[in-house]
């Protein structure tokens, strides 16, 4: 183990605000890009899932669920790279936690394929 003392100089070195604030105005541009790409895309998703669950019918008191699921299976689709098989029996996991919550399984299921395009899992 180190000298505490060292430890102590080399996180003081570490953490000093003016190079964090450097290295973070040097990055922002970037992350900020980044950042707004990203919520373009949750968006783009947010409204298909919209359009299914308007078509479905489904009371605008639910839309929330719908959402979160559909959030849920964008969060695995996309940010977990994931696919195949795999995928097809995490988004399966989800529809039956979300029906286990009061939504309609054909509304689900409708969501998963028709705006993520997963099949249902394999028997």
């Amino acid at each position: 183990m180190t000298d505490p003392k060292k430890r102590a100089d080399r996180w003081k070195a570490k953490y000093n605000l003016e190079r964090v604030n450097e290295t973070l105005t040097d990055l922002r541009e970037d992350m900020a890009a980044r950042y707004e790409a990203a919520m373009n895309q949750v968006y783009a998703m947010e409204m298909k899932v919209k359009e299914v669950i308007n078509a479905a019918g489904v009371s605008t008191s639910l839309y929330v669920s719908y959402l979160n699921f559909g959030r849920q299976l964008y969060k695995l689709s996309r940010q977990q790279l994931i696919s195949g098989e795999t995928l097809a029996m995490a988004a399966q996991v989800l529809l039956d936690k979300w029906t286990a919550r009061g939504c309609d399984p054909a509304v689900l299921a409708r969501i998963r394929k028709d705006v993520f395009t997963i099949e249902a899992p394999k028997p």
